[in-house]
């Protein structure tokens, strides 16, 4: 059977349910614990910052499936289901025999697979009937995602974004003041928790750790207000999971059986949603694809933090939660371009790589940039610095597959464009990029303040 270059699904045959991995996980993720008393959150603790409906999703480690209300299943329909895209002339580059599917994520003006909890989180809010949300964002992504989904659904939105990032990028800064949102450089002088890590860290240029404390300060301060995160939290993976779901319905349609799963990892959002349902076969023992969470070398959280309860923030004002973490001081250096900037790692997908599921490699930043520019001269889109890493994971499995002439069928996530990106680009093709790395000496200055537990 010949395979078109994009793979789409019919408006029918969209998930109306997202699915929930940790209801087949058979070691389930730790519960996320109160700062105070190191016993598990409870709703009513979470209440203040976070959505009702949101806070049972992230608490419910039973129930496989979410139904998705029609609301935001309507909004879906404005950009879903993706494509899945047959990377044929990238194959023709490279010489190899793997076959390449990269499933596309940025054809939405968000420029991201981040639009998909957005506007759930903000569903949720408005149906509480809360006037507005805060959050963070470093690159911006999400950021620009939930000041489209608050517009469409008339909330405030108070987004705290990575000073770096808010230099660097503001384009992406003036799209979501387009959607009317308040864009603050963080960490920053309108909140407590800001005035305290300046005090601290003067010059800093911030970390999503930093962004996170005065969004959820932010929230709990405000009345009618609730905080929401793109990234880490099981929410968050739930309703990515639409990503794996159409990923598999996709491949099943044309009879494909993956080989090798990969997705870059800074939160988790991606590649969380990405291999749900796959996982869910390597759990029960349909399957057993070979998953690779791909991260930068220069925030390592997989592949040299310690699998610990640490603060999700730095301002140490949230949850302890388990996870891959390199302590929630930790600040990746100023000259860090690619995103991936937090300092932990989704407490399920902790789990997952802690029960040998999963691997994970890190990548330096001007390796990620060559492949990004390399896919882009081939298959015409420019992508995500984020996303890059996945690329340069999966170019470097097919040349592999050309070295042994295995004819393996690779699939990986494509989480975004790169058009806001510029900055970095600019910097890598100027031969200003390099590739930092942190010493063992350096990590171990946040892993030493990780919390007794």
């Amino acid at each position: 059977m010949d395979i078109p270059y994009k793979i789409y699904l019919n408006e029918d045959e969209m998930p109306r349910a997202w699915y929930n991995l940790r209801a087949d996980m058979k070691n389930k993720p730790a519960p996320l614990l109160n700062p105070a008393t190191h016993e598990p959150m409870t709703a009513s603790e979470l209440a203040p910052v976070f959505c009702e409906e949101l806070i049972a999703q992230e608490l419910d480690n039973d129930t496989a499936y979410f139904p998705i209300p029609d609301e935001v299943f309507n909004f879906y329909k404005m950009y879903r289901p993706s494509p899945l895209v047959r990377a044929y002339c990238l194959e023709k580059e490279l010489g190899t025999p793997a076959k390449i599917y990269y499933k596309f994520e940025g054809n939405n003006t968000s420029g991201s697979h981040k639009l998909n909890s957005a506007i759930a989180q903000a569903y949720y809010a408005k149906k509480q009937g809360l006037k507005g949300v805060t959050t963070e964002t470093g690159a911006g992504q999400w950021g620009t995602a939930l000041s489209m989904a608050c517009a469409y659904l008339g909330l405030d939105c108070r987004v705290y974004m990575v000073k770096v990032s808010y230099e660097q990028k503001p384009f992406r800064r003036e799209v979501m003041r387009t959607y009317g949102a308040t864009v603050t450089p963080s960490p920053s002088m309108s909140t407590e928790i800001g005035k305290k890590i300046l005090s601290e860290h003067p010059g800093t240029t911030g970390s999503l750790g930093c962004a996170i404390s005065e969004a959820v300060e932010a929230a709990t301060t405000t009345e009618g207000y609730r905080y929401v995160l793109g990234s880490v939290l099981n929410q968050v993976l739930l309703h990515q999971s639409i990503i794996g779901l159409e990923t598999e319905a996709a491949l099943k349609k044309y009879g494909i059986k993956p080989d090798i799963i990969i997705g870059c990892a800074g939160g988790g959002s991606n590649l969380g949603g990405l291999i749900a349902p796959f996982m869910r076969d390597k759990i029960k023992g349909v399957a057993d694809y070979r998953i690779i969470a791909v991260e930068p070398a220069s925030c390592p959280s997989f592949t040299r933090g310690v699998y610990a309860y640490d603060f999700c923030d730095t301002g140490k004002v949230c949850p302890l939660a388990k996870m891959y973490t390199l302590g929630s001081g930790f600040i990746p250096a100023p000259n860090h371009a690619g995103g991936l900037r937090y300092h932990g790692m989704s407490s399920t997908l902790s789990q997952l790589y802690d029960d040998g599921l999963m691997e994970a490699i890190s990548v330096p930043q001007t390796e990620v940039f060559k492949a990004a520019e390399r896919f882009a001269r081939v298959e015409g889109i420019l992508p995500a610095p984020e996303s890059s890493h996945a690329i340069k994971a999966a170019i470097d499995e097919a040349e592999k597959c050309r070295e042994t002439g295995e004819e393996k069928t690779i699939v990986f996530g494509l989480t975004g464009t790169g058009y806001f990106d510029m900055v970095a680009y600019e910097k890598f093709h100027d031969g200003k990029m390099d590739d930092y790395i942190p010493t063992d000496e350096d990590l171990a200055v946040g892993l030493s303040q990780l919390p007794k537990i």
